[in-house]
């Protein structure tokens, strides 16, 4: 989350979108920065709990593919309202998928489900597979630029995850023109520990609400 942060951040610097995946050492879950959190501790059983520094609610991580995107300001994607580049960036998943012959389809509308339950039901544009959510996004926009966190449920089918995040670039760059890959420079890094301690692994930031 600290490295998201310090992306959306570095922004203003580095002029050119960036997409990064990531994976998890341990089960855990996110959850939105406006949320509660007596009520994200009541709703999950899963632990550590971090806050994120986009919106949205509870999600799961562990086996789970998470990316992030980061806009500078000024770019066009920045200057979208949330549900079209919401829509947007489950396009570019969706067709990443296809790249590896898995079809999947963009949610017509919404299907609520319980706190806790983010991959139960799903919101209009989120990625389906055969009718199950498999890909939800939250987002936060600044002066500094428009930062995507998403989060993946591989369906179970033959795919790996590395030729996923290749599909992923591939598509981007396609999209996009000037896609950078993730590639931390010492700033950054520095910026990284700073939030880390400073914000990521304090109760008082997890738990300021």
């Amino acid at each position: 989350m600290a490295l998201d942060e310090a992306l959306l951040e570095a922004m203003p610097r580095l002029q050119r979108p960036l997409l990064r995946c990531y994976g998890w050492t341990e089960p855990a879950a996110t959850f939105g920065y406006f949320q509660k959190f007596s009520e994200v501790e009541a709703a999950t059983l899963l632990r550590p709990l971090i806050r994120r520094p986009t919106g949205g609610g509870i999600v799961p991580h562990d086996a789970d593919w998470t990316y992030s995107l980061a806009f500078p300001a000024g770019h066009d994607w920045y200057e979208l309202k949330a549900v079209e580049s919401y829509r947007r960036v489950h396009e570019w998943i969706q067709n990443a998928f296809a790249k590896l012959s898995v079809a999947t389809e963009l949610a017509p509308g919404c299907k609520k489900s319980l706190p806790g339950q983010c991959f139960v039901g799903h919101e209009k544009s989120d990625l389906l597979w055969r009718g199950k959510k498999i890909a939800g996004a939250a987002q936060r926009r600044t002066r500094d630029g428009l930062l995507i966190q998403g989060s993946v449920q591989p369906p179970p089918v033959r795919m790996s995850r590395l030729d996923w995040e290749k599909a992923m670039s591939e598509i981007g760059s396609s999209v996009l023109g000037n896609l950078m890959s993730f590639v931390p420079d010492g700033f950054l890094l520095q910026c990284v520990d700073e939030l880390v301690r400073d914000k990521y692994a304090s109760d008082s930031h997890n738990q300021k609400r």
